[in-house]
């Protein structure tokens, strides 16, 4: 049953989500909360709502009515341009007068929300009669206003929420969206301040808002009032939490931590202003906003809100820096990704993927985009820009939509993945790189570029118009396979956009690109830090660990994040990851790689791979890598995580890696854990029997398997025309793996390139009974195709 209540205000706890058009969808969602979830420990600040019915008496006792239907006329038939018409009916409103009942109930309402007699202070936030529904969020189209404080300056802002109903964005957004004005009301929701000035706040998506990742909580965080985020005018920090897992007892399923810059700290004013910026601090901008027990606090009341909800949500949360408590401020849905159609699913690639990118930040989306750029500081200069161009400024706020709607891509300085920029480059689908912290010093007015968000999992800015091109492709129409077919993912960005492919794991998660690209330093450098000859190294390394008292921590932290992603993308199919398979070469060129590796001449067939990790020269470092998957393993909950030894050249060997991953934690059987080993050396093959004996599975690694088979540099340019995967030396090995390891209830899969690239050599590894084959993802539906051709002919 809806609420019984005074025509004019109601308390919140007597609202719930069945009363939106009494009170809009905001007060309805936070009435909702109050009276449904406190009981399941969810805090929401108290207050009540100025009702629909006040807003509509409010026009009527102003005789506005009729004046705001004529202004909108004119608009309509051209004779008032958007800017001329808001602005009119918005000094209409302002210069209202309250009815006197309404008035004092207002401030009846406010004194009984004040506490011991001290004027207390609120927000106050347009709740619209329209909003927050599952396709249209109005998300940012009226006002809010913070740190109100005595009754004649609620009445004002009151005011203020009734004439933004009527800001220029409003005004377009209803236009957009086909609601009438006249079936659009505004109700106030005046709620309780909590005190994130002095502490944090920030948003909250039950869902991977890029991707549509169905079972991520993502949360942004940034010191002081939550605005900023909103706005885009700081880059927040980022954590991830795997959702199926929060809540299961003893588990920390934290999957990911991002460091933001939080330029700036939105605080109560001590000017005639509310709230003011003011720049955060440099030693406060290097640390997280939030511990881990505010993290998992925030996942588990995300989990318990979408479930009452039974939709993905948009949630705003605050931290009282006061007293340390945790609230939630607002609930709505998520209105973007949750409306596709798991079905469905559009790739786009650039057809030439070798020019380095000029600049980087978030990726929004997944698609592609080219055009000349405009460089905006302001507004101002908005009749420059022109439709198909790619719109670049610092950050955008509601205003800037008109200019989104017609830009072929957005790039901004500042932002988070659920700024304003982002969420409206999501709805609109424009492509949209978030957060580079230089773009408008770097770019030029009339300068061509590319804007890829499509493969990389972080969006790239490319000098000139590259050729690309885009395919939907209908999952459901893929047909499936025996023959278990899997991913080759490198980049944890990468590995929450393939969720969507019917693949059955991932064959290959590397190592070596989380080290080199989310880490960037030797691990050597940080168990013998003090000890660094390289004085640049020493120095770089300073900088990029600050926040760790134990250097260590850095880099086993950095890579088990970058492990749980990929795994959690596929939870609980098996994620085979395997240990780090750098060359020597490829070591020094780490931070801090200089003092701990050799100059060889063949890098290649040298010091790689299982001969590093009982050596005394990386021992040390091998274990950091153990305590990295032991803690996805144990701490997160990822237990679908197989571990895969690279490069094992005798069973001798593979004995003494087994013996160093035991003394680390990591002991083959214990809690599930399998073990595999790359099958990529002749002599894996000769003694695959005992290497069975040791291992869980074999993975076949084709390029190094080749290379040493035909004795072939796979990097030598004059022989590459002799370097064939298909060659009969190399598929006859393969044949002998197969037939062995399957005589002794052995698995074997494919990870190398081959497959990838030429499907008639996955055809015929489904020929061999190969229990696995793994792909990259742009090959993965073709490739899957002629898998299932082949089956499909050796069945009949």
């Amino acid at each position: 049953m809806q609420a019984t209540i005074n025509k004019y205000v109601i308390s919140l706890k007597d609202v719930t989500i069945k009363d939106v058009a009494i009170v809009g969808g905001k007060s309805a969602s936070l009435g909702e909360m109050i009276s449904q979830m406190s009981k399941q420990g969810i805090v929401v600040p108290g207050g009540f709502a100025v009702t629909a019915m006040a807003y509509r008496e409010f026009i009527e006792s102003n005789g506005l009515a009729d004046a705001i239907s004529l202004f909108m006329q004119q608009f309509h038939g051209g004779f008032m341009n958007l800017e001329q018409v808001g602005a009119a009916i918005r000094k209409l409103i302002l210069e209202g007068d309250f009815p006197t009942e309404m008035r004092e109930l207002i401030l009846e309402s406010y004194r009984e929300l004040s506490e011991d007699g001290e004027m207390v202070d609120v927000a106050v936030r347009s709740s619209a009669t329209a909003e927050d529904l599952p396709n249209a969020s109005f998300a940012g189209q009226q006002e809010s206003y913070l740190n109100v404080r005595g009754g004649e300056d609620l009445l004002g802002a009151c005011r203020k929420c009734f004439a933004s109903l009527y800001t220029n964005r409003a005004i377009s957004y209803r236009e957009q969206k086909g609601f009438a004005d006249v079936a659009v009301y505004l109700s106030v929701a005046v709620q309780k301040m909590i005190r994130a000035d002095s502490g944090a706040a920030g948003v909250m998506f039950t869902l991977d808002v890029d991707t549509g990742f169905p079972d991520m909580v993502v949360i942004e965080a940034s010191f002081g009032l939550g605005e900023n985020i909103v706005k885009g005018a700081v880059t927040p920090d980022e954590y991830r939490v795997y959702k199926p897992l929060v809540g299961k007892m003893g588990l920390v399923p934290i999957i990911g931590k991002k460091l933001g810059s939080k330029e700036l700290t939105m605080i109560y004013s001590k000017t005639d202003d509310s709230v003011e910026n003011v720049p955060t601090p440099n030693d406060r901008r290097r640390e997280y906003a939030l511990s881990e027990e505010q993290i998992m606090q925030l996942a588990e009341w995300a989990v318990l809100i979408e479930r009452h909800y039974g939709k993905p949500m948009d949630i705003e949360w605050a931290l009282d820096g006061l007293t340390g408590e945790l609230a939630i401020v607002q609930a709505r849905p998520e209105t973007v990704r949750s409306m596709e159609l798991d079905s469905t699913m559009v790739v786009s690639r650039l057809c030439h993927d070798d020019s380095e990118p000029m600049i980087e930040g978030l990726g929004i989306g997944s698609g592609i985009a080219a055009g000349r750029v405009m460089v905006l500081d302001s507004l101002s200069d908005a009749g420059r820009f022109k439709k198909g161009m790619i719109l670049v400024t610092a950050a955008t706020d509601p205003d800037w939509v008109p200019l989104m709607k017609i830009a072929a891509g957005l790039i901004t300085d500042h932002g988070g993945r659920t700024s304003h920029a982002a969420i409206v480059s999501r709805e609109l689908g424009v492509p949209a790189i978030i957060g580079t912290e230089n773009a408008t010093r770097l770019l030029q007015d009339g300068q061509e570029v590319t804007i890829n968000c499509a493969s990389t999992g972080r969006g790239e800015v490319h000098e000139g118009s590259l050729e690309f091109e885009t395919e939907e492709i209908d999952l459901s129409s893929i047909a499936k396979t025996q023959t278990k077919v899997m991913l080759n993912i490198a980049n944890p960005d990468t590995a929450n956009r393939s969720w969507r492919l019917p693949c059955d794991g991932i064959g290959l998660a590397r190592m070596e690109f989380i080290i080199s690209n989310q880490i960037g330093v030797h691990p050597m450098a940080l168990v013998h830090f003090e000890d660094l000859k390289n004085e640049h190294a020493f120095e770089k390394i300073e900088v990029l660990t600050h926040h760790y008292k134990d250097k260590k921590q850095f880099f086993v932290e950095r890579l088990g994040y970058g492990i749980a992603q990929i795994a959690a993308s596929q939870y609980p199919k098996p994620v085979i990851v395997r240990t780090s398979d750098f060359k020597t070469n490829e070591y020094r060129d780490l931070l801090g790689g200089e003092d701990f590796e050799p100059l060889e001449e063949n890098p290649m067939l040298g010091f790689r791979g299982a001969s590093r990790y009982y050596s005394d020269d990386y021992r040390e470092g091998f274990a950091l890598e153990c305590r990295a998957l032991k803690w996805v393993r144990e701490r997160m909950g990822l237990t679908n995580v197989i571990v895969m030894i690279p490069f094992c050249r005798t069973v001798d060997e593979a004995d003494k890696v087994l013996s160093e991953m035991a003394l680390n934690g990591l002991v083959r059987g214990y809690d599930g854990l399998e073990v595999y080993m790359m099958a990529e050396i002749p002599s894996n093959i000769i003694l695959a029997e005992q290497f069975a004996e040791r291992f869980d599975g074999f993975s076949i690694g084709s390029n190094d398997l080749t290379q040493l088979v035909l004795g072939i540099d796979r990097d030598s340019e004059k022989l590459a025309n002799l370097f064939d995967e298909n060659n009969e030396a190399v598929r006859e090995m393969i044949r002998m793996l197969i037939k062995s390891a399957h005589q002794h209830a052995c698995k074997v899969g494919i990870c190398g390139q081959a497959p990838s690239d030429k499907p008639e050599f996955a055809q015929f590894l489904v020929e061999q009974g190969i229990d696995s084959i793994s792909l990259t993802p742009d090959s993965f539906v073709l490739t899957k195709r002629a898998i299932a051709e082949r089956e499909a002919e050796t069945a009949g």
